[in-house]
């Protein structure tokens, strides 16, 4: 008894112990975890603070410490560089101040800080990056490729290996490698790091990312092997529509640099040269839409091993390419993600086998099979079933998504899974299968960019949370390194419409900083020279195809996103050009500050009817769009410049912007404030872009109202007005109204997808109709990411969280949810830069309860939906006695001022 109370005394004084002690959690460089590869000349370090569960801290020093050998600067000595004791609250992307940087270095770094009681924490764990080639002339490797042409119409996976020696004991071995097309690497018959579908999609044209793994552990001492198998991916796949091949070019090329450090200092490397050897092997034909056929009696075994007999192997041709264009990968890479077993199995009404997995998903299914040689497997794969429940193909198009595989009849069980493709499925069709098949014999496999999960919304409505479920997968479905449509017919293409639309939701759900920053340098790249911004990125539709409004504001829009969500103010200078030249481009295109001209999408699958006698489909006028998105860019370029210090450009496009508006005004509003165009999208995106004067927006606002009730209380806007239709109403005293929107579970409505089963979003509100129909086969999409854009306003405005403009990235934070009826419940956790923040609402008996996490070195403005101070309490206590700094009531909110860190529970 008295071993058990002095145990509990013990815990208990290590609880009290833990409370209130301060540390370090997170730290990362450039928002990574110890990466390898990093160009950055002035990598970026962050860390969160954990106050311990005390209130009201802030980072008041820090102290960073950077060294090349990672023992001695845990003992604090062979500092390479050290901030010393700064004082700062930055704890975000704080740049490294030392010596220039060395090529393929790794370099350790610790952190501690101190906060605004004067505690200090221990010295964070100890972390690492690692510098990638940094420069064009440390590549001492030479493409290499077949010394032979291919066959045009099939094109099986080329292989290339070498042997090397490993001449003494190996400390650090790293491999560098990208190509043209797609590759797989092994060293001694193990795969070269967890990424696939490298190097991943850029504007070949103009850059080409590399890969950086760690390989130190796959080398043996003495005798090595390598090998690579490369696949067609998007250089060479069909891409897009009109038998579009071939876009970045025709032949596929190896770059291998493997630079090997010894215990003695030296360096060693091992390159892709004419020491190489190619042959083919089991992977037959690969395409990006069509799928993969392999043939495992053409395996060829221990091929990356030494000792393998390559005497039938060809010698390797040089290729004649530059290097200038290679650049390291800043985003995270494509891995393996949730794995999903079969929910049910299945035959057809047509006699056809499928499994189905429960989750419409992205990416590939494993296979076990036992069977003679010769015997296959296929699979056909498919999103939905038909009204009559037959396997549905008709919307992918001429894609095939087909994956065949021949046994090698071992007589032992075969694996069997894609490399160099991906499919967008819930469901497979399995057309070929030696014997009976079971649960056990398929697997499917989700892939996407490795983007930390940063977000989740959840309510008392269930319908909610399977939409916000949706949310997140057809985000995480569409974000396979660059951000598509879709990834299932043959398109899956970088449209810049849904990527501007959904850019802030998706700062939500993941920590999408480096995804988007690496893909708005292709935006930029391939921005045309007079501006004008491609509609899709990497271009693959012709130069022409380009300079849609809302569309080409990807632009300027989503950089200003990435700032508003990470505190990001480097990518803000990178973008500026761009987002200048496509400003410039509207102007220049613009007669008497009209914007008028032009090709554009317009809103994007608005709502129609059929046969619309009366005229009831709500078509926006595209110039009023045109001048709207204008002025938009126009204040985000402002907003930049500001931040930037660009002063003079500050005066040169606001002045620009009262002419866009004045001319809005002039041609497209009434005197009264009605629109030429007078549906929901036109009042949604004049309202939301501050194109009417003060005065004339609560009437616009009743009008928008009006609209939606005159259509039974739905709403009729495409992809432009969508985003922003909720908030509109939300921010003009309307927000009963958005309610009354986003639970709506008829068609039209976010809600009507899910009572049909969706498990992802959909391209079109009615994609399955309610008779079990479908819309149009051609564009029906059941994994278009785009509507999703709604879990913006579900963060910040149902739950109500987000970042002042003045301090964006969260340092400082406003909480103001808006409960209406229709919801019990609501509870959004969010991990911003700086650590957790939470808000959490619950009305119940006529009470409501909001909690709230505010993280550590942040502070927050708490707007309690009440303006009765005097029945509010926080912890049990009454909040006019807790120190707060309490403000004026307004619009039915009260203040809470400055709130520091910590966890509050406020009743009212």
């Amino acid at each position: 008894m008295k071993k058990q109370t002095l145990t509990t005394i013990l815990l208990l004084c290590l609880a009290a112990f833990a409370f209130g002690q301060l540390s370090i959690k997170n730290p990362t460089v450039e928002f990574r975890k110890n990466p390898i590869g990093l160009d950055e000349q002035l990598p970026r370090f962050s860390w969160m603070v954990d106050a311990g569960g005390r209130r009201n801290v802030m980072q008041s020093y820090y102290e960073i410490r950077v060294g090349t050998d990672g023992d001695a600067l845990k003992k604090g000595k062979q500092i390479l560089w050290t901030s010393g004791r700064t004082k700062s609250e930055s704890s975000v992307l704080v740049a490294y101040g030392g010596p220039k940087l060395q090529p393929s270095t790794r370099y350790f770094w610790q952190v501690r800080v101190w906060d605004n009681a004067g505690q200090v924490t221990l010295w964070s764990e100890q972390c690492y990056w690692q510098t990638g080639l940094l420069e064009t002339a440390n590549w001492k490797a030479q493409w290499i490729g077949l010394n032979y042409k291919e066959d045009s119409l099939k094109w099986p996976s080329p292989m290339f290996r070498r042997e090397f020696t490993a001449k003494r004991r190996v400390k650090m071995a790293t491999a560098y490698i990208t190509s043209k097309g797609l590759y797989e690497a092994e060293i001694n018959g193990q795969r070269v790091g967890d990424a696939y579908l490298t190097p991943g999609w850029t504007a070949y044209q103009h850059r080409i990312q590399y890969q950086a793994f760690d390989v130190t552990n796959l080398l043996l001492p003495g005798d090595n092997a390598v090998g690579v198998t490369l696949g067609s991916g998007w250089f060479r796949s069909y891409i897009a529509w009109n038998n579009n091949r071939e876009a970045y070019g025709k032949e596929l090329a190896l770059l291998f640099q493997l630079d090997i450090e010894y215990m003695d200092g030296s360096h060693e490397l091992v390159i892709s040269d004419e020491n190489w050897q190619a042959s083919t092997g089991p992977i037959l034909d690969s395409e990006i839409y069509h799928g993969e056929t392999i043939d495992a009696r053409l395996n060829k075994k221990g091929w990356s091993t030494v000792g393998y007999n390559a005497s039938n192997w060809m010698p390797v041709a040089i290729k004649e390419a530059g290097k200038t264009q290679i650049v390291a990968t800043y985003n995270e890479p494509i891995r393996k993600q949730e794995r999903f077993a079969p929910k049910r199995i299945f035959t057809t009404p047509k006699g056809e086998r499928v499994i189905d997995f429960g989750q419409n998903l992205v990416g590939w299914v494993e296979v076990k099979a036992t069977g003679p040689a010769g015997s296959k497997v296929t699979l056909l794969h498919a999103e939905v079933l038909d009204k009559e429940g037959n396997f549905y193909i008709e919307n992918l198009r001429a894609a095939k998504q087909q994956c065949s595989y021949t046994l090698a009849g071992t007589g032992k069980e075969e694996f069997f899974e894609p490399n160099f493709t991906f499919q967008g499925f819930q469901y497979i069709r399995v057309v070929d299968f030696p014997g009976e098949f079971a649960d056990s014999n398929f697997t499917a496999v989700a892939l996407y960019s490795d983007m930390p999960k940063t977000g989740n919304f959840t309510c008392s409505n269930p319908l909610v949370n399977q939409l916000q479920s949706n949310i997140q997968w057809g985000q995480r479905g569409n974000f396979l390194d660059v951000p598509t449509d879709c990834p299932q017919r043959d398109e899956r293409l970088g449209w810049t419409g849904d990527a501007q639309a959904f850019a802030r939701t998706a700062t939500f759900n993941h920590n999408v900083h480096g995804f988007y920053t690496k893909w708005m340098k292709d935006v930029a790249l391939d921005q045309r020279p007079d501006g004008s911004v491609p509609f899709v990125i990497p271009n693959v539709l012709g130069e022409n195809s380009c300079g849609s409004t809302g569309w080409a504001d990807a632009a300027t829009i989503i950089p200003w996103d990435v700032y508003t969500a990470y505190g990001d103010r480097r990518i803000l200078e990178s973008q500026y050009p761009s987002m200048k030249a496509w400003v410039d481009y509207m102007t220049a295109q613009s007669i008497d500050d009209l914007w008028n001209t032009g090709f554009h999408f317009g809103d994007w699958l608005f709502y129609s009817e059929n046969n619309d006698n009366i005229g009831n489909s709500a078509v926006t006028y595209k110039p009023l769009l045109q001048q709207c998105f204008w002025a938009h860019s126009t204040q985000l370029l402002i907003n930049t410049a500001n931040v930037l210090g660009k002063q003079d450009d500050v005066l040169k496009y606001s002045k620009l912007l009262d002419r866009i508006k004045s001319a809005f005004g002039r041609e497209y509003m009434t005197p009264n404030g009605g629109l030429m165009s007078a549906t929901q999208t036109a009042y949604v995106l004049a309202l939301n872009f501050d194109m009417m004067p003060q005065g004339l927006r609560a009437q616009a606002a009743k009008r928008l109202v009006e609209n939606i009730r005159r259509y039974g209380t739905h709403h009729t806007t495409g992809f432009l007005g969508t985003p922003y239709i909720c908030h509109v109403l939300t921010r003009f005293g309307y927000a009963d109204v958005a309610y009354e929107l986003f639970l709506r579970e008829k068609y039209p409505s976010w809600l009507y997808p899910v009572t049909m089963g969706a498990t992802t979003i959909w391209e079109r509100w009615d994609g399955i109709k309610p008779d079990s129909t479908f819309e149009e086969a051609s564009m029906n999409s059941f994994n278009h990411y785009a509507y999703g854009a709604i879990g913006d306003w579900m963060y910040r405005a149902v739950a109500g969280i987000d970042t002042e403009n003045s301090a964006p990235g969260y340092k400082r934070i406003t909480v103001k949810p808006h409960i209406q009826k229709g919801l019990t419940e609501a509870k959004a956790e969010y991990l911003t830069p700086y650590g957790n923040l939470v808000s959490h609402w619950k009305t119940e008996g006529g009470q409501t309860t909001l909690i709230v996490e505010v993280p550590a070195n942040t502070t927050a403005t708490i707007y309690l939906p009440t303006d009765k101070k005097e029945a509010i309490t926080e912890g049990g206590q009454p909040v006019t006695a807790m120190g707060f700094n309490i403000g004026n009531a307004s619009g039915g909110y009260l203040p809470l001022n400055g709130v520091g860190s910590g966890r509050y529970e406020f009743r009212f």
